[in-house]
């Protein structure tokens, strides 16, 4: 039988690196974390359905959270009856569409190679010769899909993949995909891959990325001086849609930032409102500040965080040293030149530790810095093109 993953053709450098962690025997567990429409779930099904098609191993075990969205609780295989293998079923249906005929699918489901566990009944199993998947474990305690690694028997190969960012439940700290993560970087024959917005290949997904980023900061808490400044823009630019305003001061003076250029807070827009906002000659945000007394600095939210570091940064020209900002698990990873690294992080680590408190105050995510070379720079530029 022609193999099925043959069929599938990485689209960015993190698909690439997946599906050699997948397919490489020197892994017994693969941790795939990333924003959906990454291919997370399609390139883990594919592979544990073509290794028991192969005879590679015996059994392919799917688990994967139901999560009620209205209330946010966790729905057990008991609760839903039948309904829980129906759903199962339609996920499977939406990955395998383009990929491989149902009824060979039916056949590995009656013939109990292909089988799917409730997170909550794997206590006292084990599975040998088998492929395990947990999907969505953001939406899962820590200790639930550590609870399903323990399940792991010989000749076994065990998969996660969840979103520890954009899909993670409101609320929880620590969810099963972030610790898991940090558990799996120090284990051996483990490999992380994560996967960020350049990933993202799906039709409608990055749009609906964009549109989850914008909802969570328009509903995130504000405080008095952050109200003002809403107030203050829709007297004087009440035709600029302002998605939420980011104040801190109190960052600026915990972390010794004195650089004029460096606002006291951040309005963030809605792509294409940046003008309305701002005033042909700066005039609007110029009645802003003087009826809030903040400096203010505003930006239009797109998938490209530089701009809002460019924003805030103590650094005006860091920017052209920049190489990417995407996600990389919970954190927003920067990574920087080499030649100008230091100026990007700072003594002591401030200008970092400043970017880190307003990207959590904003998005609730913290900030990593990492060092490129210049011929990792180099591809990485050719990679975005």
């Amino acid at each position: 039988m022609d193999s099925i993953l043959e069929k599938l053709k990485p689209m960015s450098p993190g698909q690439e690196e997946m599906l050699e962690a997948l397919t490489s025997d020197e892994y017994e567990i693969v941790g795939l974390f990333g924003p959906t429409g990454s291919g997370k779930s399609l390139f883990s099904v594919l592979y544990g359905i073509d290794s028991v098609l192969k005879g590679k191993y015996e059994r392919f075990i799917l688990s994967r959270p139901v999560v009620d969205i209205v209330t946010g609780r966790e729905l057990t295989a008991q609760e839903l009856g039948e309904q829980y293998y129906e759903i199962a079923i339609s996920y499977l249906r939406d990955i395998l569409a383009d990929f491989l005929e149902w009824s060979k699918v039916e056949e590995l489901i009656k013939s109990g190679k292909l089988l799917f566990a409730d997170t909550h009944y794997l206590r006292g199993r084990t599975f040998d010769n088998a492929v395990i998947f947990l999907d969505d474990a953001q939406n899962i305690p820590p200790e639930s899909s550590i609870e399903i690694l323990m399940r792991i028997g010989r000749n076994s190969k065990f998969i996660i993949a969840g979103d520890p960012v954009f899909q993670k439940p409101h609320g929880m700290e620590r969810d099963g995909a972030t610790v898991m993560r940090e558990v799996l970087l120090g284990e051996e024959k483990a490999k992380v891959v994560d996967l960020g917005l350049k990933d993202i290949v799906r039709p409608g997904a990055r749009r609906g990325i964009r549109l989850l980023i914008e909802l969570r900061m328009r509903n995130r808490p504000l405080n008095e001086s952050e109200k003002r400044v809403i107030e203050a823009a829709r007297i004087y630019a009440p035709d600029a849609d302002v998605i939420t305003v980011v104040e801190f001061i109190d960052a600026k003076k915990q972390f010794e930032i004195t650089a004029e250029h460096v606002p006291d807070a951040l309005i963030i827009v809605k792509e294409g409102y940046l003008g309305r906002l701002v005033g042909r000659g700066g005039e609007r945000i110029q009645k802003i500040e003087e009826d809030t007394e903040l400096r203010l600095r505003a930006v239009e939210l797109t998938l490209d965080f530089t701009n809002i570091v460019r924003a805030v940064h103590p650094v005006s020209w860091i920017y052209k040293h920049i190489v990417d900002v995407d996600f990389e698990g919970p954190y927003l990873a920067v990574r920087v030149k080499s030649d100008e690294f230091g100026a990007f992080v700072g003594q002591r680590g401030f200008h970092v530790k400043f970017l880190d408190a307003v990207f959590k105050k904003l998005m609730g995510v913290g900030v990593k810095a990492y060092e490129v070379a210049e011929e990792e720079a180099t591809r990485r530029r050719r990679r975005r093109r």
